[in-house]
């Protein structure tokens, strides 16, 4: 590979860690990660200060067997679903980790529905 040629995956990783640099989950304001696959969306809720996962939700999860886990349904689907989770753990305010993709499609529908589902950010 030249030095020319990078992966998707590297620019993805290098835009992560800028966004990395601003944006860091605390107690009172974890951060809301967010991972997008072509098969899957991943949606987790951070404290950085501790290191502890307090909510997560998956497409990988059983009960998407059988639907569609690469859409904006689904991506809308885990939105709700982490909101509660978090909502669950006394998590209502977070800040927004896009995760170096772009805000936009499956990551936009998430990131409305997890507002919809009550988390402020």
């Amino acid at each position: 590979m030249s030095s020319r040629t990078h992966s998707s995956q590297a620019l993805r990783q290098k835009r992560h860690s800028r966004v990395r640099r601003l944006v860091a989950g605390s107690t009172e304001r974890p951060r809301l990660a967010v991972f997008r696959s072509n098969r899957h969306i991943v949606a987790q809720v951070i404290d950085d200060s501790s290191g502890r996962t307090i909510a997560a939700a998956s497409t990988v999860e059983s009960q998407f067997k059988g639907s569609a886990t690469g859409n904006a349904e689904a991506a809308r689907k885990v939105g709700e679903l982490v909101a509660s989770r978090a909502k669950e753990k006394g998590v209502s305010a977070v800040v927004f980790d896009r995760g170096g993709f772009k805000y936009h499609g499956r990551v936009a529908a998430l990131a409305d529905a997890a507002r919809a589902g009550g988390l402020e950010f």
